[in-house]
């Protein structure tokens, strides 16, 4: 099939994520543009809609329930954090009372209180697992180890703020320990790896399902702003050996470990980073050197198809959040007088200073520019973002070779720029796919949604690979 003839019909009711003139003067340009750069139903990926279709007469009509899936535990966005946990339930990373109790010890917008219950959760967990373990029971050591990882993450999710703090330090080794005991736990223990970056490395960890035929099928995972290698695990790792694929997930320069400890940030060019791995994976006879896919989650979705660009070992790629030019919409939800100035440098005074009334004005903005700055090696927001320029797949989305599947939930505030990069790639195979509120997916990453997002992507890659 052409890749014309793999077009989706348009999905009833989407909203692309565009702001209207009234919420971007209510916002403020400075957070709309903070957002872009840092924020980290039906799918329409085929013209059949089996579910529009259903003919059961008690469901609720779509127009009667709250259109996005939020305010379930807090009213300000700490609440898409808070489902970022939930996230991870269907694949043993969290619990519902645990997590629903925690948040109910925290005040809305408390960052630091959401650090100390977080925190606490973790700790209490993680001796849950040691109490198991001594007493021989395998799986229960395993399944608290991998919640306590949840729980320290999510400890960690304000700390992201130059200069680098110890408490996320602290988080992401915590993360590492707990994660590595859960992992030596499976039914085929995971494997550390390292691979060769430059004059460095980067950590890992390689996956293998037990008791599948080899050679197997790969799927590389590279996540987002403040993901971690172990996040990936719950984001496509698990799922992934469910359904017997082999998986590898690593931290990248700004990511995890490689972030705090090797002081490595984001770069645009991710081919220069998915190529190592690539090379790592190859140097396994377990895998399959015809059958690699590679998904981004988050700024992933960036990340992931930019490096599928120029790494055509690539079997086929998943971008989610699908972003095609982030650095030209950032500058473009600058309001039109200040844009100049971004590009010619002749007022940065007046310009930072704008921006930095943005950061204090806005706990949102701030922690958008906070992240993105300690991610990107800056000491300003000015810094941060004329250094967003060069993250754009314009002009190079047609250099992708394999089939691409590229996502967007129909209310991510990412919204509205995975559409341009799809129509922008020419692959054969390639599809867009649009998850929605009324199938409770519509947010960032489907958060709240894990199990309908792993059963349409990897219906997918089966196809793409002739699996069955």
């Amino acid at each position: 099939m052409s890749h014309a003839e793999s077009q989706p019909m348009p999905c009833p009711g989407h909203a692309p994520g565009s702001l209207t003139r009234r919420s971007a003067l209510r916002q403020g340009a400075a957070g709309v543009a903070a957002a872009a750069i840092a924020a980290a139903g039906s799918a329409t990926m085929w013209s059949g809609d089996a579910r529009a279709q259903s003919s059961t007469p008690s469901a609720t009509p779509a127009s009667a329930v709250d259109p996005t899936l939020d305010q379930i535990a807090f009213a300000s966005s700490m609440d898409g954090q808070f489902i970022r946990a939930l996230d991870t339930i269907p694949y043993r990373g969290a619990d519902v009372g645990e997590s629903f109790i925690t948040a109910r010890r925290i005040p809305d917008g408390d960052t630091e209180a959401w650090y100390r219950e977080w925190w606490a959760l973790a700790e209490r967990t993680e001796g849950y697992a040691n109490e198991a373990l001594a007493a021989g029971n395998i799986v229960s050591a395993r399944d608290a180890f991998l919640r306590a990882c949840t729980y320290y993450r999510q400890a960690s999710l304000y700390l992201f703020k130059p200069p680098l703090r110890q408490g996320l330090v602290d988080s992401f080794a915590n993360q590492r320990r707990v994660f590595v005991q859960a992992m030596a736990l499976f039914d085929r223990p995971g494997e550390a790896i390292e691979i060769p970056y430059e004059t460095t490395t980067l950590p890992g960890y390689l996956f293998l399902p037990a008791n599948r035929e080899e050679p197997l099928p790969l799927l590389i995972i590279t996540g987002g702003y403040d993901g971690t290698r172990e996040e990936s695990w719950f984001a496509g790792g698990a799922a992934a050996i469910e359904r017997g694929w082999a998986c590898l997930v690593f931290d990248g320069p700004g990511q995890g470990e490689a972030l705090v400890e090797q002081n490595l940030f984001f770069r645009h060019d991710w081919e220069a980073v998915v190529t190592p791995v690539v090379d790592v994976a190859l140097q396994r006879s377990e895998i399959d050197p015809n059958r690699i896919a590679l998904m981004g989650r988050s700024w992933g979705g960036y990340l992931a198809p930019r490096a599928a660009t120029a790494e055509h070992r690539i079997g086929a790629v998943i971008a989610d959040a699908a972003q095609y030019s982030p650095g030209e919409r950032a500058v473009m939800m600058l309001p039109e007088e200040l844009r100049p100035l971004l590009a010619s440098g002749e007022d940065d005074a007046a310009l930072s200073a704008w921006l930095e009334s943005a950061v204090a004005a806005s706990p949102e903005v701030a922690f958008s520019m906070n992240r993105g700055m300690l991610t990107h090696g800056v000491a300003t927001p000015l810094e941060y973002l004329r250094g967003y320029e060069p993250y754009t797949l314009s002009g190079i989305a047609d250099q992708i070779q394999c089939p691409a599947l590229i996502i967007e939930g129909e209310a991510d505030f990412r919204g509205g720029d995975a559409k341009p990069l799809y129509d922008a790639i020419t692959s054969p195979g390639s599809a867009y796919l649009l998850f929605s509120n009324t199938d409770g997916a519509g947010l960032h990453d489907e958060s709240g949604a894990a199990s309908l997002f792993a059963l349409r992507v990897f219906n997918w890659l089966n196809g793409v690979f002739d699996l069955g």
